[in-house]
């Protein structure tokens, strides 16, 4: 099944129609199918089931007023159900391997249309429709109109597809009550947005830049993408976007490192492709990727996801692209598999031990017949401040002018410290950062209070710790300093990295942190859940507090954070590209402390700079063209 572009009252997807309560059971699946949401002779509603194939004639199903339930628990996964009728006898159409973008849109725009339109149209029951003499006629539904949102009480379609509540809800004419949805943690209550706002929730698409949407459109259109562009641009919001709009029983998300991948929800590169760390020869490789759980992965796959691809190693993509030709039996590049590559390579470069000299992955041999679109998302979105920005562009080029020499240096009197909250210390290596954050726990009076996750599989445990952001155990103290690892609520400004302290802990229940957090905001924090992808597909889940000691942080698992004060030491700088990364962690100038600078550890690779000049190029003369034809089209 191909993505592709489609109105918010169709999707394409597997179904399966259940005749249930029937004297003689029945199921159908349709493997390859179209749902569309129309209208009937009598304007009534109707489900249309089609076949992509068109082998099969259409079914519809009437969307009657006092009979359809919908199950939308397993949405983000892109599946849904409908049940149709009442009584002992009704259907039900099961939706699986949906795009979950498409799904949610298409479920939101179902209950818009429904609760908008039954109250003025009577029910028609199937004498009269026998007897009218009419034609069957079948039309798609008109997108949402502002009209639609104010028949009705429509707050409440949408808060329950976002509430993915965990039965069936039977929908209901008339007035409804306000929602308030609770969080994951249940301590945090978000209302219903008001009705001028609804037209927005229907539409998470208008949210992306025009950068972004260029992206995701040559995704839709089956282009192999590889997007780039400096920290805080976008990229993993844009990136999560991607695997929402796509297949999920055909996507595989992936990344260099395990965190990364938990981010996306996915699974590590190398546990996905199966054949260790690439380094023995081909034919062994190969054979690694031909055992059957891999083997199944490797031709199930229609869309391949790979982020942080500034790690991964040239010739262990070139490694991949080989097998994949073989394992799929298809000589096309990546053996037909759509790829979309996600990754700064004026970042962290491929780690490689002292004695090799490892390439980039736009240095494989493989790389260009791969590609076929390359671009560089510009509009930096984590800082705000134009000359702090200025700065971090110029530390990402590898240059370090007086005047950026000048403001790092003066970062060393900043006073970062607010409501008793500390810098986080930003540190080169692992072990530092375990020391310190053990050191400073142990030196806090009072016993330690800890927290042991929920495991789906406790015997992947070292899985689960390499993946997550979290660990199996966290042991926290008052006073101990924190930071979330996942976003709970952008608008209040607890996201992933917000920075806060311990001031208390629940006497009852569970007994959980009540973490004072810099943005303002005082709140006991709760369970979240992690779900990844493990050995042959299998999902993993982790139950934990999204918390994790923030005295300190290595520079490695600070990717993808946005923090709210730092400290940073760079004088055991050893990579290109790691000053950049350490200092575009922090959300200003105002909140980052740099300790002993020396211009001498701002550098960027000169093979990196020159393809990145080579980048920039060829997209100024692609969008100088696509502006050149849009202008023509126009004229004409």
């Amino acid at each position: 099944m191909q993505p592709s572009f489609q109105s918010d009252g169709r999707v394409r997807c597997t179904v399966a129609i259940e005749q249930l309560g029937a004297a003689i059971p029945g199921r159908v699946l349709l493997r390859d199918a179209w749902v569309t949401l129309g209208r009937d002779e009598f304007r009534q509603l109707v489900l249309q089931v089609t076949n992509c194939s068109g082998s099969e004639i259409p079914r519809n199903f009437p969307l009657r007023r006092d009979g359809v339930r919908l199950f939308t628990r397993f949405m983000k996964d892109g599946k849904s159900s409908v049940r149709l009728g009442s009584g002992t006898k009704h259907v039900q159409l099961l939706f699986s391997n949906c795009p979950p973008d498409q799904l949610r849109r298409f479920i939101q725009t179902l209950r818009i249309k429904f609760k908008a339109t039954q109250e003025g149209i009577r029910p028609v029951t199937e004498r009269t429709r026998l007897l009218s003499g009419l034609p069957r006629t079948f039309d798609t539904v008109s997108p949402v109109q502002a009209r639609d949102l104010q028949q009705g009480n429509v707050s409440q379609a949408l808060a329950d597809v976002t509430a993915t509540p965990t039965r069936g809800q039977t929908l209901r004419c008339g007035p409804q009550k306000r929602v308030r949805v609770e969080s994951v943690g249940g301590n945090q209550v978000t209302e219903i947005q008001p009705t001028k706002k609804l037209l927005w929730l229907m539409h998470s698409k208008a949210t992306l830049t025009q950068e972004q949407s260029l992206v995701l459109n040559a995704v839709l259109s089956r282009k192999n993408v590889f997007f780039t562009g400096s920290a805080g641009t976008g990229k993993s919001y844009l990136l999560k976007k991607i695997v929402a709009s796509l297949p999920p029983n055909s996507t595989y998300a992936t990344a260099s490192t395990g965190v990364a991948a938990c981010h996306i929800g996915g699974t590590t590169l190398h546990a996905f492709a199966g054949i260790g760390s690439g380094k023995a020869p081909l034919h062994q490789c190969i054979e690694l990727a031909q055992r059957s759980g891999v083997r199944l992965q490797w031709l199930n796959c229609q869309h391949l996801i790979i982020d942080e691809i500034s790690m991964v190693d040239g010739e262990f993509f070139d490694k991949l692209e080989a097998v994949a030709r073989t394992v799929r039996k298809c000589e096309d590049p990546f053996g037909g598999i759509q790829l979309i590559i996600c990754g700064d390579f004026l970042q962290l470069p491929p780690v490689s031990k002292s004695t090799e000299q490892s390439k980039f992955c736009f240095q494989a041999k493989s790389w260009q017949k791969c590609i076929h679109l390359s671009m560089e998302l510009t509009k930096v979105q984590r800082q705000t401040d134009r000359d702090f920005i200025s700065l971090l562009d110029a530390v990402r080029q590898g240059r370090c002018t007086e005047e950026v020499t000048k403001q790092l240096t003066a970062t060393a009197a900043h006073r970062v410290e607010r409501d008793g909250i500390l810098a986080t210390q930003l540190c080169t290596h692992k072990d530092d950062v375990e020391l310190t954050n053990a050191k400073q726990l142990r030196e806090l009076s009072g016993e330690p209070r800890s927290f042991k996750a929920v495991d789906s599989d406790p015997v992947l445990v070292k899985t689960l710790d390499a993946q997550c952001p979290v660990s199996s155990i966290i042991e926290l103290k008052l006073g101990a300093q924190v930071m979330l690892t996942k976003n709970l609520d952008v608008s209040r400004g607890l996201v992933n990295g917000a920075r806060g302290v311990v001031i208390g802990f629940e006497t009852e229940g569970k007994g959980l942190p009540k973490v004072r957090f810099l943005c303002g905001i005082t709140t006991v924090v709760g369970l979240e859940r992690w779900v990844l992808k493990g050995p042959a597909g299998t999902h993993l889940t982790r139950q934990q507090l999204p918390l994790k000691l923030a005295w300190a942080i290595s520079i490695h698992k600070s990717q993808g954070m946005s923090l709210d004060c730092v400290e940073i030491s760079l004088a055991r700088v050893f990579e290109c590209g790691q000053a950049y990364v350490a200092l575009s962690r922090a959300r200003s100038l105002a909140g980052l402390r740099v300790l002993d600078f020396d211009p001498k550890v701002v550098k960027a690779n000169s093979c990196v700079l020159q393809f990145y000049r080579c980048l920039r190029k060829e997209q100024f003369l692609a969008q100088a063209s696509l502006i050149s034809y849009i202008k023509a089209d126009k004229e004409n």
